[in-house]
C-alpha cells in the first residue's frame, strides 16, 4: 500500500507531492511549506506543519517560514489570533490565507496586537519584505502604547492584499494615526476595506483610512494600486481625509484608485470636505481617480491643486466629481 507521500502527479517526467507525510493536499503549483495557525486549539511550541500540530500565532509560522521558499500559511477562522507584539515581517514570498470567511469585510480569520509598552509596537504588522501575499485576513489593532499608530505599516515591495480588512479602533484623536501607513513600493489592493462606519473620528482632525506620509526609514509609496476597495469612516469634522499625505513628495510615480467607495456615514456629526488631500502639491507622482469611483458625504472627492486627477464624463465642474448624487 503507497504511503501518502507517494501520491504524486508527473509534471514532465518531474514528480510532485499531492499528499505530503502530514497529510496535508499539496497541489502541484504550491511550492515550499504549509504552516497551519489555530489560536484556538494551536501551541507555539508545535512543529505547525499540520492541523493537529498548528502553531498558536502568526508570528510563530512566520518565523518558521524561509525567506523566498514560496511557503504558505493557514490562518482558522475560529478565534482572533492575538499577538504579544507587532510581528515585523522582513522575509520574501511567502502568502497566507485566511480560512473562513471572504469578502470585503466580515473576515472570520482576525490578527490582533494586545496592549504592549514597546514603543518598536507602531501596528499589528509591519512589512519590509518582498512578495508576500495576504488573502482574506483582518488587521486588527486597539494598542494604546503611544506610537501604535497605526493598523499595517507597509513598507515593503510588490506586496498583494486580497480581500483583507484594516481596522484602528484607537487614537482616534490623532492626525498622524491611520488604519494603514502606505510607505510600501507597487503594493497592489483588492477588494479590501479601510476604516470603520462606527467609530467617530474627533472633529479637527485629518486621521487618514490610509495615510502616504513617508514616515518608514527609507520607505516611501510609491506605484501603488486599488482595486474596488472600500474607504468607511463617521467623521466628527469636515478635516477627516480618507487618503492623505502631508508633504510634496510622499507619492511617488502613480497611485491608482480604480472602482473604489469612499463612504462617511450619513449620521456622522459633519461632511468632510476632501476625500483624497495632501499638505502640499506633489512633485514626484500623481493620484488617479478614475470614472467608477464615487463617494458619500464627502464634501470633494479629490483636492484640487495638489495632484490629484478625477474624470467623471458626466460631472464637467470639478467640485461635483465624483459625488453620489441623492435620488
Amino acid at each position: 500500500m503507497a504511503t501518502k507521500s507517494e501520491y504524486r502527479v508527473s509534471n514532465g517526467g518531474n514528480p510532485f507531492t499531492v499528499i505530503d507525510n502530514n497529510g496535508n493536499f499539496r497541489p502541484s503549483g504550491v511550492f515550499g511549506n504549509t504552516y497551519f495557525v489555530d489560536y484556538r486549539n494551536g501551541a507555539d511550541t508545535n512543529n505547525g506543519l499540520s492541523k493537529s500540530n498548528s502553531f498558536k500565532t502568526l508570528s510563530a509560522a512566520y518565523a518558521a517560514c524561509t525567506s523566498n521558499n514560496n511557503d504558505l500559511i493557514y490562518i482558522d477562522g475560529d478565534s482572533t489570533v492575538t499577538e504579544t507584539a507587532m510581528i515585523t515581517w522582513a522575509k520574501n514570498r511567502i502568502t497566507v490565507i485566511g480560512v473562513g470567511g471572504y469578502g470585503h469585510y466580515g473576515q472570520a480569520a482576525k490578527v490582533s496586537v494586545g496592549v504592549t509598552a514597546a514603543a518598536t509596537d507602531i501596528a499589528t504588522m509591519q512589512v519590509s519584505g518582498v512578495r508576500n501575499t495576504f488573502i482574506g485576513v483582518k488587521f486588527m489593532n486597539s494598542n494604546t502604547v503611544a506610537e501604535a499608530l497605526y493598523g499595517v505599516a507597509e513598507g515593503g515591495e510588490f506586496t498583494t492584499y486580497v480581500n483583507c480588512e484594516f481596522y484602528k479602533s484607537t487614537d482616534l484623536d490623532e492626525t498622524a494615526a491611520s488604519e494603514f501607513l502606505h510607505n510600501g513600493d507597487s503594493t497592489k489592493f483588492y477588494d479590501c476595506t479601510f476604516g470603520s462606519t462606527a467609530n467617530i473620528i474627533a472633529t479637527g482632525k485629518i486621521r487618514p483610512n490610509v495615510l502616504v506620509t513617508a514616515t518608514l526609514s527609507g520607505k516611501k509609496c510609491r506605484d501603488t494600486y486599488f482595486q474596488n476597495c472600500l474607504f468607511l469612516s463617521k467623521a466628527g469634522g469636515t478635516a477627516h481625509c480618507a487618503i492623505y499625505g502631508a508633504n510634496a513628495t510622499d507619492v511617488e510615480r502613480m497611485f491608482v484608485l480604480k472602482g473604489c467607495q469612499f463612504f462617511n456615514n450619513p449620521l456622522s456629526a459633519a461632511t468632510p470636505a476632501i476625500g483624497v488631500s495632501f499638505g502640499a502639491a506633489q512633485t514626484e507622482g500623481a493620484v488617479i481617480i478614475d470614472p467608477a469611483c464615487y463617494s458619500v458625504d464627502f464634501s470633494v472627492l479629490g483636492e484640487t491643486g495638489v495632484g490629484v486627477y478625477t474624470l467623471a464624463p458626466d460631472s464637467p465642474t470639478y467640485a461635483t466629481a465624483g459625488l453620489s448624487v441623492e435620488a
